[in-house]
């Protein structure tokens, strides 16, 4: 086991439940994230391989790669402003999913990705919290060109702080 990343998710309250926010910055133009997080050949390098017809209010199925047997789930495109936003939703046997990741250019040639998991409740975050972190880096990982980070350096060292701030909310 190497080092323990550092966690960065937070949880913000909002009306409807909580937020779980975390976030990336990348050396690299917003249309070039926004291809790593669309483009299904460079999505599977980091999450996962995705087929169908990519539109808001249309139904894609996605197919985790890193996770053991993981089925085709269907995901639903609720909202796409390229390169700036994409807003996710699906449901499975660990509940309903609503996901956003919004995109920011920096002047100095950064983007900031911030990826939001949109919570009901903070039930099962300690689980939720490393497994975003890990895919997070995966694709931080696979944009840099570096070696990618094993998914037992996430989980379950990072459960106590996820639990942490599943307490103090």
């Amino acid at each position: 086991m190497t080092d323990i990343p550092t966690p960065t998710g937070r949880l913000h309250r909002v009306d409807n439940g909580v937020d779980l926010v975390l976030t990336r910055t990348f050396r690299a133009p917003v249309e070039d994230v926004w291809a790593a997080i669309t483009d299904p050949d460079r999505t599977a390098r980091w999450y996962g391989r995705w087929k169908g017809e990519a539109a808001p209010g249309h139904t894609i199925k996605v197919q985790p790669a890193f996770e053991d047997q993981a089925p085709w789930t269907d995901m639903r495109i609720d909202a796409c402003d390229a390169p700036t936003r994409l807003a996710l939703s699906a449901s499975d046997t660990f509940g309903d999913w609503h996901i956003e990741l919004l995109l920011t250019a920096d002047d100095d040639g950064t983007t900031e990705l911030r990826f939001t998991h949109h919570l009901a409740t903070t039930d099962g975050i300690g689980d939720i919290g490393p497994g975003w972190e890990y895919y997070l880096d995966m694709l931080a990982a696979t944009h840099a060109n570096t070696p990618l980070p094993a998914f037992d350096d996430y989980h379950p060292a990072q459960k106590p702080y996820f639990d942490s701030l599943a307490a103090d909310s």
